[in-house]
């Protein structure tokens, strides 16, 4: 009887140690779920408070200073100027690209291109007849970092002191900034290098009494158009001329509109009512009777003021 009992009493030893390993297991499975859980609920609370990934971060991120990058580019100068440059282009574009609203190429503020004047820097020092890079930054920059602009344009000029239009760019800076003193000093030392064009001097002439005056914006446009090599630059000369072309339309309709108040005591209820006045004021009529900005989109009638506005629909700048 004993033996049998001592032959139990370790099988039941066994089944309890077993049980208890189980039991241990499972106490072991349910912890690592759980921390698996954990960790899963953990990691989306990361994620979703997580800052969004900046798309552009890597062309912000400029890793030493124009000089060394001249330095470390050795005879490869005007290879590495390139890079430098289509990778500027490349970052305006898909600044543009994700910017969903209107913009203009002198007013690229909105989009927040902070590194476009170290990415030009890097360019013309590089390669200091870069002449592309000068004539885009001195279009584009202003808006951004007008100093950069300045400084950009100065290099160009320290290394390329016989190119006038280096300094027809720099006029146009500070022309646009209401420096209209240093912008007449630009343009006129800009006549005096070989070959600059007399109207170089003229514009020089006219900065001092009429710098504000819409005759030399036209000038300054009309200029920009007929030099420019980019053609997103040319493109936008154009459009500001046509803008300054509205504006001289506008006045003209202004005045029609207020003759036709001044004799009938209201504003027209349509174009068609002075068709014949607009006419005879040199203006472009539609089918309508409506003027046509430049454009080709008829202007509108702002009854309540009397006075003709652009279109939501038309290509002329509104501001």
């Amino acid at each position: 009887m004993s033996t049998s009992r001592e032959t139990h009493e370790p099988s039941a030893a066994r089944r309890g140690g077993a049980a208890r390993r189980r039991a241990g297991d499972a106490a072991l499975v349910v912890v690592v779920v759980a921390g698996l859980g954990l960790v899963a609920a953990l990691s989306r609370w990361i994620d979703a408070r997580r800052p969004p990934e900046d798309p552009f971060a890597s062309y912000e991120q400029l890793y030493v200073t124009p000089r060394t990058a001249r330095r470390m580019s050795l005879a490869f100068n005007g290879l590495v100027a390139d890079w430098y440059w289509l990778r500027s282009l490349q970052y305006v574009g898909r600044k543009m690209d994700a910017y969903h609203e209107r913009f203009s190429l002198d007013d690229l503020s909105p989009l927040g291109v902070r590194s476009l004047g170290p990415l030009l820097e890097h360019a013309t020092t590089l390669d200091p007849q870069f002449m592309a890079a000068y004539e885009f930054g001195a279009v584009v920059l202003p808006s951004i970092d007008r100093e950069a602009a300045v400084r950009l344009v100065e290099h160009g000029i320290r290394e390329n002191p016989h190119d006038w239009w280096l300094y027809q760019h720099l006029g146009y800076i500070h022309w646009q900034a209401g420096r209209f003193r240093e912008a007449g000093a630009a343009y006129e030392a800009g006549g005096r290098q070989p070959g600059a064009p007399r109207w170089m001097n003229v514009l020089a002439a006219q900065m001092s009494a009429q710098g504000g005056s819409r005759a030399v914006a036209r000038e300054m446009y009309l200029r920009m158009y007929e030099g420019a090599n980019d053609e997103q630059v040319k493109a936008l000369a154009a459009s500001r001329l046509a803008q300054l072309d509205s504006l001289e339309e506008r006045e003209r309709i202004g005045r029609v509109l207020a003759d036709f108040r001044a004799h009938t005591g209201r504003c027209p209820a349509a174009w068609r009512e002075v068709a014949p006045q607009l006419r005879a004021a040199r203006l472009r009529l539609d089918a309508a009777g409506a003027p046509l900005d430049p454009s080709d989109v008829p202007y509108v009638l702002d009854a309540a003021a009397c006075e003709p506005r652009l279109d939501g629909r038309s290509g002329v700048p509104k501001k």
